[in-house]
């Protein structure tokens, strides 16, 4: 018995290091320490520079836009063809995905609610305030009342 034990002890000692090992590489391998490839600059920089040159670009290096200035734009261009519900609602589940844009939260939700007054007027832009970031887009809508 004590034969046994003694056994299976050693074939544990060579083989558990090696499935630990194995298994934290793995792990690693699966989080995304780096952006994905379409997020690159530098795919970004070779695509635009692989279009060919037309009147409206600039002749310098490609201008990279942070990815707050781009939720904003593309937030507000929802807003103008959709209502700002539908615009708050994806700010929610954009800060959800990739929370790292929470700290600019409030300055897009404020962006956007000046925005809707712009569309809708400060009386209708209201009442689509929610409470995102702290009541933001009241606020927004506020400053332009």
């Amino acid at each position: 018995m004590n034969h046994a034990a003694r056994r299976i002890g050693r074939s544990l000692a060579l083989v558990l290091p090696v499935v630990l090992v194995l298994s934290g590489t793995l792990a690693v391998t699966h989080v995304p320490w780096a952006p994905a490839p379409a997020d690159s600059p530098v795919l970004a920089s070779s695509a635009h520079q692989a279009s060919a040159p037309d009147a409206s670009t600039p002749a310098g290096p490609a201008t990279h836009r942070a990815p707050k200035d781009v939720l904003r734009d593309r937030l507000i261009a929802e807003l103008q063809e959709q209502d700002p519900g539908v615009a708050l609602t994806s700010l929610q589940r954009a800060i959800t995905r990739k929370p790292s844009l929470a700290r600019h939260c409030v300055s897009i939700a404020r962006a956007l609610g000046k925005a809707a007054v712009h569309k809708y007027g400060a009386q209708r832009a209201q009442r689509f305030s929610r409470p995102v970031c702290d009541t933001s887009f009241a606020s927004g809508v506020a400053q332009l009342s």
